[in-house]
């Protein structure tokens, strides 16, 4: 894939109020998908995060190979940094989040007579689950949210229902990626809006993916008998099992591309993680 370069001008503004609003807030929650934990990061957040307290969820992990994410956030804790496992849509893991920033929260006011409110920023890349991680602190449909990236708009201060409070921030992508591995999975997962790719391309690399990576998975859930020798002839091999051929013999490559990409975001084709930490990734 060729290198993409995505920076819409709403993300420079995003850059500039995460370094404004950082002396604020006394705790980051750094949000990833945990399928690509590498993609997902912004290497640029880093630089503006430096040594604030940070915690990062590895959201949509009922998506991820559990392995692989236990592995993720063992990799973390090494580096000091905590990790929890989450599903913001279900809910499951926020016990575990609350009871961690609980602990923050008491030890910031331990011996104070007039507590002080503890305030958190949210920040990630667009579509890892911000929106609906945020919706789930606090308890009602606080953000907008959509299956396309770049939704969330503007700064918004909300209040968590453990009376904490909470600094949303837009996705913020990096100005280029220059590794053309990290853009293509970041457009795999749907971080990357689809109408700037091709998605017939798209999905013949990510066939080409799983075919090394998950070839059983995707031989059962589209019931083929092997993997073919090239990504194409899987593709037309998964078309005939749905029936995506036109007549004439055509191949409806648009339909499957579309099916094989959607099936692949929902978890439907499988548990599936595309970076195994301390592989190299590129």
């Amino acid at each position: 894939m060729s290198t993409i370069n995505w920076y819409p001008g709403h993300m420079k503004k995003t850059r500039e109020l995460i370094s404004e609003n950082l002396k604020a807030v006394d705790l980051v929650l750094e949000v990833l998908d945990a399928r690509i934990p590498q993609s997902s990061r912004n290497p640029i957040l880093d630089e503006l995060i430096k040594n604030k307290r940070r915690i990062v969820v590895f959201n949509k992990s009922d998506l991820a190979d559990k392995i692989a994410t236990d592995q993720w956030i063992q990799a973390f804790q090494h580096r000091g940094v905590e990790g929890v496992r989450m599903n913001a849509m279900s809910g499951k893991g926020i016990k575990e989040l609350y009871k961690r920033l609980d602990s923050y929260r008491e030890e910031k006011n331990a011996g104070r007579q007039v507590k002080k409110p503890f305030r958190i920023m949210i920040v990630g890349v667009p579509n890892v689950g911000k929106s609906s991680l945020i919706n789930r602190l606090t308890g009602r449909k606080s953000t907008q949210t959509g299956d396309r990236p770049g939704v969330t708009k503007g700064k918004q201060w909300l209040t968590m229902e453990n009376g904490m409070q909470l600094l949303d921030t837009p996705g913020i992508l990096w100005p280029k990626f220059e590794d053309p591995q990290a853009g293509r999975n970041l457009a795999f997962c749907g971080s990357i809006k689809d109408e700037i790719m091709d998605l017939e391309t798209l999905a013949l690399e990510l066939i080409e993916v799983l075919s090394e990576k998950y070839p059983q998975l995707l031989q059962d859930r589209y019931r083929l008998e092997s993997i073919a020798e090239t990504p194409l002839a899987t593709m037309e091999n998964i078309a005939t099992k749905r029936g995506y051929v036109q007549a004439g013999k055509r191949f409806d490559y648009q339909r499957t591309a579309r099916t094989l990409l959607d099936e692949f975001r929902s978890g439907q084709i499988g548990t599936i993680t595309l970076e195994m930490e301390g592989e190299d990734n590129q």
